[in-house]
């Protein structure tokens, strides 16, 4: 079992995979996405979030995922053309995957293991679960569907002003 985020490796839209340790010393924001929910137009507060504080040190990576109602239908590039027309998106979107289940890719079992829900709740609620990572991959934040990116932005900042 891996002990830390930097220990795996993700699988880009290209098909290309990519260790997650390329994210060392950066703020991490991990969101399973989805293009038709009604949660959706949160992708424009993450991609505001991506522009206000990227030079600062914050990553944002996309994972689509189609198990809540289906709301992530298309291949990866139906879904990433959308992102970037609709919602100007720059952060990269990763390949679609699955967040829960036994077929629920391994990144997300150990950030669903490192930061529970609700109540200890394991898996994941909706689209748009955000999990934040500090720089040194110790801590690990879980933000609900709902919670919209502006409403964390304070915790963000203080991730990248902590070493």
């Amino acid at each position: 079992m891996s002990s830390s985020i930097y220990d795996f490796k993700v699988i880009d839209g290209n098909g290309s995979e990519i260790s997650l340790n390329d994210y060392k010393n950066k703020v991490l924001l991990i969101v399973n996405v989805a293009s038709k929910c009604g949660l959706t137009p949160q992708y424009k507060g993450l991609q505001k979030l991506y522009d206000e504080l990227n030079p600062e040190g914050l990553d944002i990576i996309g994972f689509p995922c189609n198990q809540f109602a289906a709301q992530e239908p298309g291949n990866h590039n139906q879904i990433t053309s959308f992102c970037e027309s609709i919602y100007s998106v720059k952060f990269p979107i990763f390949k679609k995957i699955k967040v829960n289940g036994p077929d629920a890719d391994p990144l997300y079992k150990f950030l669903k293991d490192q930061a529970p829900g609700l109540l200890g709740t394991r898996s994941i609620k909706w689209n748009f679960t955000k999990f934040l990572i500090s720089k040194n991959g110790n801590k690990i934040v879980r933000f609900g569907p709902n919670k919209q990116p502006s409403d964390f932005k304070d915790r963000i900042i203080s991730f990248l002003k902590s070493s």
